[in-house]
């Protein structure tokens, strides 16, 4: 009997190995039918679909998936995906004149939803500038499409989204490049909904190995790079030094003390209330 497991993520590079493994036919021979489920809003939207029940598991930010879970949402963390950081670009439009980081305090920032990652890596920003955001800073744009329009009509000054998938729009001058911040953090996690780890917990542990091996695989491919570029239109240079970078998790076990770890610093950026327990947010058997 085939079963089938409905996957969220974000339509970029991040997520190719997942897409290899469908093309190939992995999920496939273990009888899984992988439905896979574009979803350009990002963190905050995939946060309300596994709420909503209209998928399984997400490939989502790590900060945005804990404060969800730490808010009602009722999923668990079942392990690490991607341990490098995220580089998250700032931009401002191409016709406004802000020029550097100096002046950005009181500015709008466009943010694809609240509790999103690009809402809640102003906090990071803001704390590593020392500077203040009010509630009443921020223009909801839905996805990055929001925010191209926000940014060209000044209805937004401030942009974060990772940095390469956001690099072609400065290439040809429609955002102006104005520094980085990286996430103190692993930036992705995979999250299943406490229903499927209920009642579909061997599928759960077949994705898992399946998609660890993929991203094991593409690591070790010569030809990821050339492959990443054309795929998703990225400058080879650009992937090549995003590829570098790339550290998968590749294994579901979770440790405690670097969660701990974690949960601390997301507290000290306020991103988070309370420190909860490891079992509050995170797939038991993976602890």
């Amino acid at each position: 009997m085939r079963r089938k497991v409905r996957v969220g993520g974000v339509p970029e590079h991040f997520n190719l190995a997942w897409h290899l493994a469908i093309e190939e036919g992995r999920f496939d021979k273990c009888g899984i039918d992988i439905e896979w489920v574009d979803v350009p809003g990002g963190t905050g939207a995939m946060c309300q679909m596994l709420r909503n029940i209209e998928i399984d598991m997400a490939i989502a930010l790590t900060e945005g998936v804990i404060s969800d879970i730490i808010h009602g949402n009722p999923s668990k963390i079942v392990q690490f995906y991607v341990n490098s950081p995220l580089r998250w670009g700032i931009y401002t439009g191409a016709k406004n004149e802000l020029q550097n980081l100096e002046n950005i305090e009181g500015k709008k920032y466009a943010i694809s939803r609240f509790k999103s990652g690009s809402h809640l890596m102003t906090y990071v920003n803001a704390s590593r500038l020392g500077i203040e955001i009010k509630d009443d800073d921020f223009v909801i744009i839905g996805n990055l499409e929001g925010a191209r329009k926000a940014l060209a009509s000044q209805q937004a000054d401030l942009f974060m989204w990772e940095k390469f998938t956001t690099k072609p729009f400065v290439d040809s001058g429609e955002f102006r490049f104005l520094g980085e911040c990286r996430t103190p953090w692993p930036c992705f996690v995979l999250a299943a909904t406490d229903e499927f780890i209920k009642t579909k917990n061997e599928s759960l542990h077949e994705v898992l190995d399946i998609i660890n091996q993929s991203c094991q695989d593409l690591k070790n491919n010569q030809e990821a790079v050339n492959l990443i570029a054309w795929r998703y239109q990225i400058k080879l240079a650009d992937a090549m030094q995003w590829f570098s970078e790339l550290e998968y998790a590749s294994k579901p076990q979770i440790s405690e003390a670097y969660m701990n770890d974690i949960l601390a610093k997301l507290k000290e950026f306020s991103i988070i209330e309370r420190i909860p327990e490891i079992e509050e947010i995170c797939y038991s058997a993976n602890v």
